[in-house]
């Protein structure tokens, strides 16, 4: 018989597609992280609706961005930082993996300053609170392979749905939902310092490492790339509408009864997010959607983190390796949760304010990840999957658009 005759086994299919399903919606999940709901949340509580048409305008950029690290990850089956060295030269890929790492340790610090501020809502400690996460998060990724902790992040990603309920509870007013959307006050530089850390919450640096070195720990392949693209649409599209969701709670509720009032605390966001759920029921909704957005995140940031640095430095970064042998991977790994965890507990800081400042500054950086990411798209692949004709022109008016203005948003909130 023919190979052209033989028909496709659903069982196989099924396996297939079940198998390339996880590291884009792990990082889309990861990406609605706690500085993200932070950052959507003081977004609607000091601007109204007026940022909310800037999340729909994200998704298209978030795809592109990520569709071109899938690109990479199947065809090559190479690491991000393994394939700016092999392309570029290993200077340049240490350059690359320093701006990883800077990123990385400002989302840890921005996941468990939210986890701090959860603890506190029940008048725990923050040095308690980073006791219990940082050393149950080192025991689970010491004593767990690539799916199990995938399959962990997943179920704790899968907690932030609870904001489109939250968002709907909250009522929102449509005619002004409608008026926000046609008025973005672009010459006001507190606006424009929200619209960089709006940008730098949805395009994050330690994204494009994580999905394309959990893509290459899957061992998958080209075949595996429409259903890869189909699982980041739709990874795009949700986490998204999380951060609409709770920029509409905080806009219908705070950002009409205060508007332009800041929120300093992460117990003022609880209080603007659930006043129409009840006291109980508000603050436990809150503190479910909070520690999914801040556990999905932080495992995700700490194993980018070492996969970005083995991938430059050349040692072994595999989960399904023992400790034992990946010594350099599980340390660094333990190493990024653990100073993150002692900064938040050492330090009495705003939390709200650190985690938008941390958004800032993934706006800043990205002039250098998506630069590396389209010249990689461009030069790093075979001929047939290569990034060129009117996507690939496309794809490069994205990435400079959306890293100039980002940074322009940035610098000018600073300067003005």
């Amino acid at each position: 018989m023919s190979q052209s005759m033989v028909r496709p086994v659903p069982g196989r299919r099924l396996w297939a597609v079940l198998a390339a399903i996880g590291p884009g919606l792990i990082v889309m999940l990861a990406d609605t992280d706690a500085g993200s709901i932070i950052t959507a949340a003081q977004s609607g509580a000091q601007w109204g609706y007026r940022l909310l048409l800037l999340q729909a305008l994200l998704i298209p950029v978030l795809y592109v961005v990520q569709e071109m690290t899938v690109r990479l990850a199947l065809v090559t089956g190479k690491g991000h930082g393994e394939l700016i060295r092999e392309t570029f030269g290993v200077k340049w890929a240490w350059f690359s993996c320093s701006t990883l790492l800077l990123a990385c340790l400002g989302a840890l610090i921005s996941e468990f300053s939210g986890m701090a501020g959860v603890g506190q809502l029940f008048g725990i400690p923050a040095w308690q609170t980073m006791l219990v996460l940082v050393g149950g998060m080192v025991l689970m990724i010491w004593t767990r392979s690539y799916r199990s902790v995938e399959r962990i992040a997943v179920a704790f990603g899968a907690c932030e749905l609870v904001f489109l309920y939250v968002a709907l509870k909250a009522h929102p007013d449509g005619a002004a939902l409608v008026d926000g959307l046609r008025h973005m006050p672009l010459g006001d530089h507190k606006y424009l310092y929200l619209v960089a850390a709006n940008i730098g919450a949805v395009i994050m640096p330690w994204m494009v490492f994580f999905q394309q070195s959990a893509l290459v720990e899957k061992e998958l392949g080209p075949s595996a790339l429409k259903i890869a693209r189909r699982e980041t649409v739709i990874g795009a599209v949700v986490t998204q509408i999380v951060m609409a969701a709770v920029l509409v709670a905080a806009a219908a509720t705070i950002g009409t009864t205060n508007p332009n009032a800041p929120l300093d605390t992460v117990q003022q966001i609880s209080d603007t997010l659930v006043p129409y759920l009840g006291w109980g029921v508000g603050r436990a909704v809150f503190v479910l959607g909070m520690t999914g957005a801040a556990m999905v995140a932080a495992i995700v940031v700490a194993l980018t983190a070492a996969w970005g640095v083995g991938e430059v430095a050349g040692y072994r970064r595999s989960l399904a390796d023992h400790p034992r042998e990946a010594p350099w991977f599980y340390g660094i790994l333990t190493a990024c949760l653990v100073l993150a965890g002692g900064l938040v507990a050492s330090n009495a800081v705003n939390l709200v304010n650190l985690s938008v400042g941390v958004e800032v500054l993934n706006a800043l950086l990205l002039p250098v990840v998506l630069g590396f990411l389209y010249a990689l798209a461009r030069k790093a692949l075979p001929e047939e999957y290569r990034l060129k004709g009117g996507y690939g022109l496309v794809a490069g008016a994205v990435v400079l658009v959306t890293a100039g203005f980002g940074v322009f948003s940035a610098v000018s909130s600073f300067f003005a």
